[in-house]
Order: C-alpha cells, then sequence, then structure tokens
C-alpha cells in the first residue's frame, strides 16, 4: 500500500453565502471555509488518503477558520506559510439549479504571494502526487512561481491540474493560454464540461482532448453533472454514468470529485510517475468512484465533502 502523501496547493478562500433583503437594506454573510485546493485537501483526508496542504494563510480571523477547517479534516497543515496578507473572500449566489456564482474580493490576498523561497522541495515533502488548480494557477505574482514547482515536481511525482475557470477574477484568455504549459506539466487534467467550453466555446469535446493529449497530459477527466465523467486516457475514451441524487448545491462537488478521483489511484498504488500502470479500466473505476463522492456533495449544502465510511456502505 503507498504511504507517502498526496500534496494539494493552492489557496483557501472566505465563502460567503448573502441571505437577507437588500431591498429592506439588509444583507446577512454566512461564511464557510472554501477554495478548490481546500476543499480538495479536505476531501481527500477524509476519505482516508495522507493529504499534505501547501497554502499561504492568512492571520486574520478566515486564516483561523481555515486553519480549524482542515485540521478537523486530519491534513497536514506543516507545510503552509502563515501569511500578514488578509483572505481572499468570495460571495457567492445560487441559482434555482444549485450552481454558484462568485463576486471575488482577491486584490493583494494571502494566497496569490508565493514566491520561489517558500515553494521549496522541503516544504513539498515526499509525495506521491502534487495537485493544484483553480486560482492558485493564475493569480499573480504567485503563479509562475507555482508553475516551477510543478515542473520540478513532475521529476519525481504524478502532477494533476484542475483550471476551474473563474471567469469573474481572470480574463477567459489567461486560460486558453496557458493550458497547453498545464497540459505539458501535467499526468491529469480533470475539468467540468463547463469550464471546458469556456476555454474552448463550440469546440467537440473529443477535439479539445485529443489537442490537450497531444500537449502532454496523458489523462483528461471531464466531469458532466447529471451526465457523469468523461474520461480520456491517450486519446481512449469512456463515460461512466453519475447517480441519482437530490442536489441541495453543487458547491465543492468538483473538488470532491477530483478528490475521490486521486484517492482511488493513490489507494492502489498508481500514482507516483507517468500513469504507466493505468489503463483505462483503471481511470473508468476511479471515475465511477468519484462520481459516487461529487453526488453525496450535492446532497448537502456547501462544501461538505463524504468521509470514508459514507461510500463504503
Amino acid at each position: 500500500m503507498p504511504h507517502t502523501q498526496v500534496a494539494v496547493l493552492g489557496e483557501c478562500v472566505a465563502d460567503a453565502f448573502a441571505t437577507g433583503s437588500p431591498s429592506r437594506g439588509e444583507l446577512a454573510l454566512r461564511v464557510l471555509p472554501g477554495g478548490s485546493p481546500a476543499n480538495t485537501a479536505v476531501a481527500l483526508s477524509r476519505l482516508g488518503t495522507p493529504t499534505r496542504f501547501l497554502g499561504r494563510i492568512s492571520r486574520d480571523s478566515f486564516g483561523a477558520l481555515f486553519r480549524a477547517h482542515l485540521g478537523a479534516s486530519g491534513v497536514d497543515l506543516t507545510g503552509c506559510v502563515t501569511a500578514d496578507e488578509p483572505s481572499t473572500l468570495a460571495v457567492a449566489t445560487l441559482d434555482e439549479s444549485g450552481q454558484a456564482g462568485y463576486t471575488f474580493y482577491a486584490e493583494g490576498s494571502a494566497d496569490w504571494q508565493w514566491s520561489t523561497a517558500e515553494l521549496t522541495a522541503e516544504r513539498l515533502g515526499d509525495v506521491s502526487c502534487l495537485h493544484t488548480g483553480s486560482m492558485a494557477l493564475v493569480g499573480a505574482p504567485g503563479a509562475e512561481h507555482v508553475e516551477e514547482l510543478l515542473a520540478r515536481t513532475a521529476v519525481h511525482a504524478t502532477v494533476s491540474i484542475d483550471p476551474n475557470v473563474r471567469a469573474a477574477f481572470v480574463d477567459l484568455a489567461v486560460y486558453r493560454e496557458r493550458m497547453p504549459l498545464w497540459c505539458a506539466l501535467a499526468d491529469i487534467v480533470k475539468l467540468s464540461d463547463d469550464d471546458l467550453g469556456q476555454i474552448h466555446p463550440g469546440e467537440p469535446l473529443e477535439e479539445v482532448c485529443d489537442a490537450w493529449h497531444a500537449a502532454g497530459a496523458r489523462l483528461i477527466v471531464v466531469t458532466r453533472g447529471p451526465r457523469g465523467a468523461t474520461v480520456s486516457l491517450d486519446g481512449e475514451r469512456a463515460t461512466v454514468p453519475a447517480p441519482a441524487t437530490e442536489v441541495v448545491d453543487t458547491v465543492g462537488a468538483g473538488d470532491s470529485f477530483t478528490a475521490a478521483f486521486l484517492h482511488r489511484l493513490h489507494a492502489s498504488g498508481l500514482l507516483g510517475g507517468r500513469l504507466d500502470s493505468v489503463g483505462l479500466d483503471e481511470a473508468m473505476e476511479a471515475a465511477a468512484f468519484a462520481t459516487r463522492a461529487a453526488a453525496l456533495t450535492c446532497s448537502v449544502a456547501g462544501a461538505n465533502p463524504p468521509w470514508a465510511g459514507d461510500l463504503n456502505g
């Protein structure tokens, strides 16, 4: 059985859900710990994978919330930086289907201030896989240093990326420009069909996957909500169905999918290199497990991923 950790690098975000009536001059915010990488780290650890989180966590009250939340799920925080800058705030609005739209208050916040001196091999530790994505990949000035760490890590560990497109945070042109490089760095690229549609609007999934395979990514997984997930391994593709579920909201569902997918590969001893031992059957089995984790996350409010026992029953 694998004994090394999986590392997750990226942001913690204070997700604020608005309640009240603006027309009556009142608005209350219910703040929950979030951020795609932090959600993924929590979900991985809850499933039983030893997980190390690399984040710049503020000294402010939101930072204390993040540390408590990650620590309560058993995430190793020794790779984190205690930062003087403020935390990132995202105000979320849910539509009728439970999909969240975000307004970000992120300028000058702690998450994007990575330096080369902070992103060292010692901080990363002994890992079989490094996962990152979302705003950490595009937030200046730290994004270029994150990419440098990915390039160094790819020499000895599996690299996983989820672009988790946030058009309200950075222009879509940045994702289109950087995706070929991210595919060259990554062994696994996971994204939603909405992400794919924003990066390459109107282009068939198969053509986009093939272009990203040509750029270097062996394994691409596209989550498709109630239609399940499509797995593309070196151009060989198949789709797994999604289990039926009553959706409360979709916050954190994609992160739970990512975590469960990596957990399954890690538990099978398949992480730690270029995925040489992964065939389409293994990838499909991991994706089927991941759709169950995502469905359970959709059935509860907020980014509250399942524990291992919730999936073993």
